[in-house]
């Protein structure tokens, strides 16, 4: 077989990728190792910047998300007896949406089965062969038959443990890692939101998170030791926990349920660099992890692809390879300001094993001052809607 840009993952951004690489007539094809029912069970992200919805709807996928994402113009913070709200759309004009990355990533298949995509999901052993040449090869094992691709580009879009990464020699790739000494515990139940808007809360019991997927399905997160037994955590000792951290307004006004959905994610920041190597390119996870607090991960995965697919649409269109060129840097620029930007709030929104009573209080001296601050309050919002592309 032969394809212009073999895409290995199908995420949210492998999907992206070969859905606005259709649209300006670029040939590719995704290769998956998972069932596509796996896929769209992973429960992820839902708070997508602007930009990336900006995104979604240059691919023609945002019709969906249009109708039954939620718009939020701020958000609210507590911490000790404080509670806050942060006015996004007055610091910086522009709002978040909130759209789960499941329908996401729905919304995204569709869309290539409507336009004749080439997936192919439960593809065994997918690898990467004759990197040092013009013509890269992807080989994969489907239904028991060998198959073999033949590439102009390759995009890896496989994640932190898939083989694009691995297919960099050693002394190429350079990787930085935190990390964190706790995870979060999250729970989806059918249930309507506490808040309209997303509260985060910093609690010496440690971090909560109060999120939503709609108006009739939320998502809410504890802090909890990174190796914690998931058995031993029922509904009742969770939604205990949870209103034990949460202002006494909203602990009483919860409604709470069964839930339908219980995981414990770790935490870790993580920079592959360069992104590029030959004609292998990493995007979205395969090259960086953020911690979730500042729900960045899905977001840098869109800026990303909006390098990404420029880069390709120039070469073919225009015979032009600069964009290909600065892709790497481009992307790394954006990709560490978010993860000084995920770290901090991380830092100062968790409780950590070895805290001191003096790092207890820098933690309540920076919210402290966040909440009195209408300067520190825009640099937060600028950097929580999304930095530009």
């Amino acid at each position: 077989m032969r394809t212009q840009v073999g895409i290995i993952g199908s995420g949210p951004a492998g999907l992206l990728l070969s859905q606005l690489l259709d649209l300006h007539g670029i040939e590719s094809i995704v290769l998956e190792r998972r069932s596509r029912d796996y896929v769209l069970g992973r429960i992820r992200a839902g708070v997508l910047e602007e930009g990336m919805v900006n995104m979604l709807r240059l691919a023609e996928v945002g019709e969906r998300m249009d109708r039954e994402g939620l718009v939020h113009e701020g958000f609210e913070m507590a911490f000790g007896d404080r509670r806050f709200r942060i006015d996004l759309k007055k610091h910086t004009g522009k709002t978040v949406m909130v759209y789960g990355q499941t329908e996401l990533t729905r919304d995204l298949m569709e869309a290539r089965d409507a336009r004749g995509g080439r997936l192919v999901y439960e593809a065994e052993g997918v690898a990467i062969h004759d990197l040092d040449t013009d013509r890269p090869k992807l080989r994969y094992k489907k239904d028991g038959l060998e198959h073999e691709v033949v590439c102009d580009f390759i995009a890896g879009c496989d994640g932190f443990r898939g083989v694009s990464r691995r297919s960099f020699p050693d002394d190429v790739l350079r990787t930085h890692e935190r990390v964190y000494p706790f995870g979060w515990l999250g729970v989806l139940s059918e249930t309507r939101p506490v808040s309209e808007e997303v509260i985060y809360v910093n609690h010496w019991r440690g971090f909560a998170l109060c999120s939503m997927r709609s108006m009739t399905r939320s998502r809410y997160y504890i802090q909890c030791a990174f190796d914690e037994d998931l058995e031993e955590w029922t509904d009742d000792r969770f939604w205990d926990a949870l209103r034990a951290r949460l202002p006494h307004e909203a602990a009483e006004s919860m409604e709470i349920g069964p839930s339908i959905e219980k995981s414990i994610a770790p935490l870790r920041s993580f920079v592959a660099e360069p992104m590029r190597h030959g004609r292998l390119f990493l995007a979205g996870d395969a090259a960086h992890i953020v911690p979730p607090t500042g729900a960045k991960g899905l977001n840098l995965a869109a800026s990303d692809i909006y390098y990404l697919h420029r880069a390709f649409v120039d070469y073919y269109k225009e015979g032009r390879s600069d964009l290909m060129d600065t892709y790497s840097d481009s992307c790394l620029k954006r990709v560490w300001k978010a993860e000084r930007f995920s770290w901090w709030l991380s830092t100062v929104l968790h409780r950590f094993p070895d805290q001191s009573t003096f790092d207890r209080g820098i933690q309540l001296a920076e919210l402290d001052y966040l909440a009195d601050s209408e300067a520190a309050q825009a640099s937060f919002a600028e950097n929580y809607v999304g930095l530009p592309f």
